[in-house]
């Protein structure tokens, strides 16, 4: 058993549990530990399994108790969770620590959507966890192959979501990837998105874009992902016309992109699904369009057709990226 705990100067070193064991009774363990002064505050720890080997069995924590021994503020929480959370799960519970007249933080679901190639035929034997970073902290090593939702495959592309429970991050800056094989393969990982699971935005995009070659010369890769760009949705209702009026902008500062689509040429390269883009500038980012009247085809995104689509948005400076998708509707 492991701890970690967070203050507002800092995290500490891993607690180990093994040889702290002050009192033991039935169903209860008490352990005295000494933490750096210079932790601040404590608002968060975190407590789980120094690793997933097979003669682990699970472990149930019905309550958690801690009292500063020097001013006797205490705080308690009762947690009901039994880790790992399933075969190869989550092997960490985070919870905030609240004292009195100090408002706590709170725990919140993340979703991870990892975009890749070969990884989905390969999890039986790829372990691969990412730790998030942000203003409050990190997250630690969370696996992100033991439980998936929203699985989709293609024949070049994958994507997933993992959920994770975590104390909220606060805005997040940087993923560290680790990877590990227990047999030599070549994984891809296009990208990241990370976003609270009850919540539409902010949605923070980790570009990745990189083959990772696993084998008994490189056993383990660390990859350190800083955040790329935040989309944060228009609350306005999106889907609005391409060339209607954009609210709160006077129409001399408005901008005219001109876009081109070039649908491949292979075989179920087209779509009729309703496809969308957003463009980003080093001042600000657009409105989210919708591309549904090409000024040369009534039906857009035909296998190997180039299409053209007028939009106009508010200033935002220098084009630096776009993110363009669809909803997955139709063939």
């Amino acid at each position: 058993l492991v701890m970690f705990f967070y203050g507002s100067n800092g995290k500490s070193d891993p607690v180990s549990m093994g040889n702290k064991v002050e009192h033991q009774a039935k169903n209860q363990v008490t352990y005295d530990i000494h933490l750096p002064t210079d932790l601040g505050m404590l608002y968060k720890v975190r407590l789980g399994l120094q690793s997933l080997e097979n003669s682990i069995s699970q472990l149930s924590f019905h309550h958690f108790k801690m009292q500063n021994t020097s001013t006797l503020d205490t705080f308690s929480l009762t947690i009901n969770k039994t880790l790992p959370l399933s075969l190869n799960g989550d092997r960490w519970i985070e919870f905030p620590v609240e004292w009195p007249l100090k408002e706590a933080l709170s725990v919140v679901t993340y979703h991870i959507i990892v975009f890749s190639r070969n990884i989905l035929t390969k999890r039986n034997v790829v372990h691969m966890t990412a730790c998030v970073y942000g203003t409050h902290g990190d997250t630690g090593d969370r696996s992100l192959l033991w439980s998936l939702e929203n699985v989709h495959q293609g024949e070049d592309s994958e994507s997933f979501v993992v959920a994770m429970d975590a104390v909220e991050l606060g805005e997040l800056d940087k993923v560290i990837l680790l990877i590990s094989s227990k047999v030599d393969c070549k994984l891809e990982v296009r990208k990241l998105h990370l976003k609270e699971a009850l919540k539409d935005d902010p949605i923070y995009v980790f570009e990745v874009n990189e083959a990772f070659s696993v084998d008994a010369n490189n056993p383990e890769i660390q990859k350190e992902i800083p955040v790329s760009f935040v989309i944060k949705r228009d609350k306005r209702k999106n889907g609005i016309d391409n060339n209607s009026h954009i609210e709160g902008s006077q129409p001399g500062n408005l901008t005219e992109y001109i876009i081109k689509v070039y649908t491949g040429d292979k075989r179920g390269a087209g779509t009729d699904a309703n496809v969308h883009i957003i463009l980003f500038g080093n001042e600000d980012k657009s409105e989210v369009f919708q591309l549904s009247r090409s000024l040369e085809h009534q039906d857009p995104f035909e296998r190997g057709r180039v299409d053209t689509f007028k939009v106009m948005t508010k200033e935002i400076g220098n084009l630096h990226s776009i993110e363009i998708g669809h909803d997955g509707k139709g063939f």
